[in-house]
């Protein structure tokens, strides 16, 4: 038995997954897949289904899938279960193709946001769908959720519909849309569904399925943490801190007299001071009369201080039953300074430890409802995340899309099953509160790891039963690589922790960097019958693995195929500061570190930096810095990430209201900090852009004329000191004629002095460095090697995709 199998490292228990009463139903059994059709149905038995549910992404039985789980999870507690993936949303008729769910609809836009899926960071649609069969576009709607939902609807009006995934988690209060460029209402109301579930929903999902299932009305389940929903009035018994404004002053008390007498002072009170009727004066902290009451073992004024919860009552009222007050929808949409406020509320309420509800009024007058916001949920123990990710998936995508010959890696192969055919996920939850990132809004910054014994199993469950499985597992990872079994040293400092990294400005002292449970994880994987290799392909957060020197040995010496992600974003402070990011020495003493170990193990391998162009707080000049660090170490960006603002990300907040809400929001500007320069508009995004490609002869004539208004029209040149060469190439825009006459964006060069500075400006063959793949260009051919003259492609990489 693994010594981790049912340990909690959060202190506050939860009802366990597995204690519910099975629902009636369990009795027709296991589904080898959960039904999309009629037909599949009545192969199983089933006259309908209790809970149906709709995704925007292909059906995929994999514990990847947010819908494979949520689906497994409730066939485990006996529900049946059946799911309508990518219906045409145009009509209602495709959601009536499995019947009337008994229950309840469950309504996902899928793995990703809707929005993020259809769309690039420059707003154009995209042509590919990775969750669907054949990497097709346009199989989801814009805002599939609401769009979803709507449909359901209108098929059986009178079932109850249940929101999730991540597309309801960043909507669950108002926020910035950068589609439409203006702030929406919460996705609770636009939705017009019964209950959300926010964040990885297991635990909310399986309290809620129950309830509806013993006739309780959903709209009475309004106790369950991890879910929001609209109610009309607040309930009785709960203490609301009203958060609307920022900058209002509290009550201003007159200060004592220290010349007044104690006769004068009693009068003062409407008491006297004469023995006979000698009273008590209970004074708060603040120094304001309190009640006067009579003091029997006292026979003059005596004054007693008493502390202002005390004398207000607050103190009587648990937090669990304490409500924050939001700014209103309409107060957000008009004033970016109470939409910078409510978001940073919104961030400092999400440790489940010590979270209070939030509320957030909608509309005025007789359309007036609030949005209410349940604290977050529970973090599951390893026993409950060893159950979840033992469930019975076929680990395979549905039959309905395999192709003429029966399999799913031809014409009809989903791209994002390709990428985790053969990977585990270990753990859940990031404490790393990178502000672009929308990992900690939905999963939480509780790390949620499972047991070896249970990671084990799944590698051997690959190995027997995946086809195409040839000893390579992918990756043994989760949002990041290296926090398996991290978490806080004490269970009750993380209960009250109100951080919103445990790893920014520096490590916390209280945060446990140690990581022998992954190295052992890493050994016991690696000794398993039928597995040659074991790579890690999620990300690394390589400040914490420079803390475990003998972590990174081990990784570099079995579990680097060549080359290893990380993620230091940028270079220069001012942006890291706003992406709560470490700075690059870090990453110069983890780069040291990996070329070390890579020596030792007589290995060529090389590191992929990712960096972001025009992230909220960075400047032109900070591009330019990082430009030059780029080519100054020999790198050049294949692909560019551009910064995204996603929904309710501390970066968005940042980006739609130019403040900085890592600090307290003032309604004015006090300290230069608190404002932030947010990249905004086509042109200056692509300059941002243009500098991490600054090897690009496309984008040299936008890189000179910024450089010149910068003032650094020195680093415009032919020389190896220059960021980009005076002429321009005869096929690209931009470009010198061929008389030699000055054309836009370059100055004339003869013919043969450009030859000379290309050839100048071209690095030797084999040492240039891409960031996508992180190794030197490939020599295609045997036959002859090409000539030095020949253009050489450096292979190509998919960009990351979730940050």
């Amino acid at each position: 038995m693994n010594a981790y199998a049912d340990v909690s490292f959060f202190p506050r228990a939860a009802k366990p997954l597995t204690s519910y009463r099975k629902y009636w139903a369990a009795r027709f059994g296991t589904a080898p897949f959960l039904p999309m059709s009629r037909e599949e149905m009545d192969r199983l038995g089933w006259d309908s289904c209790d809970v149906i549910l709709v995704t925007g992404d292909a059906y995929v039985d994999h514990p990847s899938f947010g819908m494979a789980v949520i689906g497994r999870v409730l066939e485990a507690q006996g529900f049946r279960v059946g799911i309508i993936a990518q219906p045409d949303w145009t009509s209602a008729e495709p959601f009536k193709a499995l019947g009337k769910p008994n229950l309840f609809w469950g309504v996902t836009a899928g793995n990703m946001d809707s929005m993020i899926n259809r769309y690039t960071a420059d707003r154009k649609i995209r042509s590919d769908d990775a969750y669907t069969p054949g990497d097709v576009g346009g199989k989801r709607p814009d805002r599939a959720a609401i769009v979803y939902s709507q449909r359901c609807r209108e098929a059986y009006p009178d079932v109850p519909i249940v929101l999730g995934g991540i597309e309801g988690s960043l909507r669950r209060i108002a926020h910035y849309d950068y589609w439409s460029d203006k702030v929406r209402r919460s996705i609770v109301v636009d939705s017009k569904c019964d209950i959300l579930l926010y964040g990885n929903a297991e635990r909310a999902l399986v309290e809620v399925a129950h309830r509806i299932a013993a006739r309780v009305p959903v709209h009475e389940i309004t106790d369950v943490r991890g879910t929001a929903f609209v109610r009309r009035t607040s309930p009785e018994g709960w203490l609301e801190i009203d958060s609307t404004e920022v900058d209002t002053p509290g009550p201003v008390d007159a200060h004592l007299n220290p010349y007044q007498t104690t006769a004068e002072q009693a009068a003062s009170q409407g008491a006297g001071c004469s023995r006979d009727d000698a009273k008590t004066i209970a004074v708060d902290s603040r120094n304001t009369p309190a009640n006067v009451e009579k003091n029997p073992q006292t026979s003059g004024q005596t004054l007693h201080f008493v502390p202002p919860s005390r004398a207000s009552g607050r103190a009587r009222i648990p937090r669990e039953r304490t409500v924050i007050r939001l700014p209103s929808y309409e107060q957000v949409k008009a004033d970016p300074v109470l939409y910078a406020h409510a978001n940073r509320v919104l961030h400092l309420e999400t440790n489940p430890g010590n979270a209070r509800a939030l509320v957030q009024a909608h509309g005025e007058g007789t359309t007036a409802r609030d949005v209410w916001i349940n604290p977050p949920p529970i973090p599951l123990t390893t026993a409950e995340m060893d159950w979840v990710f033992g469930l019975p998936y076929a680990r395979s995508p549905h039959p309905a899309y395999a192709d003429e010959h029966g399999r799913h890696d031809g014409r009809t192969k989903i791209p994002a099953w390709e990428m985790i055919r053969f990977s585990v996920n270990i753990m859940r939850g990031c404490f790393g509160g990178c502000t672009f990132c929308s990992i900690t809004e939905h999963e939480g910054r509780i790390i949620q790891s499972r047991s070896e014994d249970s990671i084990l199993a799944e590698i051997e469950d690959i190995r027997d039963k995946v086809q195409g499985y040839t000893g390579t597992i992918s990756d043994l990872g989760g949002p990041t690589a290296n926090m398996y079994r991290l978490g806080c040293k004490s269970p009750e400092i993380e209960a009250a922790c109100r951080k919103p990294s445990c790893v920014y400005p520096g490590i916390c002292p209280n945060l446990t960097t140690d990581h022998s449970a992954l190295i052992r994880l890493y050994r016991r994987a690696r000794a398993l019958k039928g597995v040659k290799k074991i790579l890690i392909g999620s990300g690394l957060r390589y400040d914490l693995a420079v803390q475990s020197p003998e972590y990174v040995k081990e990784l570099v010496t079995h579990h680097v195929g060549g080359y290893l992600k990380i993620a230091p974003e940028h270079t220069e402070a001012g942006p890291l500061s706003k992406m709560m990011k470490p700075g690059i020495g870090t990453y110069d003493r983890f780069k040291a570190m990996f070329e070390k170990a890579s020596a030792e193990a007589g290995k060529k391998q090389y590191l992929i930096p990712y960096f972001i162009a025009a992230h909220p707080g960075t400047r032109d000049e900070d591009m330019m810095n990082l430009a030059l660090w780029l080519k100054k170490n020999g790198f050049r960006a294949d692909q560019v990430q551009t910064f995204y603002p996603s929904p309710m990300a501390t970066a968005t907040a940042m980006y739609h209201t130019g403040r900085n809400t890592l600090r307290k929001i003032h309604r004015e500007v006090e300290q230069p900090d608190e404002a932030v320069d947010v990249v905004r508009g086509e042109r200056r995004r692509r300059l941002h852009k243009a500098f991490l490609r600054y090897h690009d002869p496309a984008n040299w004539p936008l890189l000179r004329e910024a450089l010149k208004a910068m003032g650094r029209a020195d680093l415009i040149g032919n020389g190896k000191h220059h960021l980009v060469p005076t002429w321009q190439p005869l096929d690209v825009p931009g470009k010198a004629g061929a008389s030699g006459k000055r054309s836009p964006g370059g100055a004339a060069v003869p013919s043969a002095e450009r030859a000379k500075a290309s050839a100048a400006q071209r690095p030797p063959r084999g040492r240039l460095l891409t960031q996508h793949t992180g190794l030197p260009p490939r020599e295609h051919g045997a036959a002859r090697p090409p000539s030095p003259s020949a253009p050489r492609q450096a292979p190509r990489a998919t960009a990351r995709r979730g940050r």
